[in-house]
C-alpha cells in the first residue's frame, strides 16, 4: 500500500517542507559568504557535506553547527581573561 500524503483532507507537498539540503552556493548565500570561502570551509571540515550520487549537498543542521561553532568561539573569546588592552 502507498503511503499517503493526505491530512485531514488537505494534501502535504514537498514545497510544505523546509529545505534539508542545500547546495554550495544555496549555503553560501544563506551564511552571507561567498562561493569561494563556502568550499574553503567545506575543505577544511568546518562544514559538514553529504554526497548523493556524485552531487555534494550540505544539511541544514551543518550549517546551524557551523554557526552554533562561531558564537562559541565568539563567547570564550570574549570570556578569556587578559584580552582587554587598555
Amino acid at each position: 500500500m502507498r503511503a499517503s500524503m493526505h491530512t485531514i483532507g488537505t494534501r502535504v507537498t514537498a514545497a510544505d517542507q523546509p529545505r534539508l539540503l542545500f547546495t554550495v552556493e544555496e549555503a553560501a548565500r544563506v551564511l552571507g559568504i561567498g562561493r569561494t570561502r563556502m568550499f574553503e570551509l567545506i575543505q577544511d571540515g568546518s562544514v559538514e557535506t553529504v554526497l548523493i550520487g556524485r552531487l555534494r549537498r550540505i544539511p541544514i543542521d551543518a550549517l546551524d553547527a557551523f554557526v552554533a561553532g562561531l558564537r562559541e568561539s565568539s563567547e570564550r573569546s570574549a570570556a578569556a581573561p587578559g584580552d582587554n588592552q587598555g
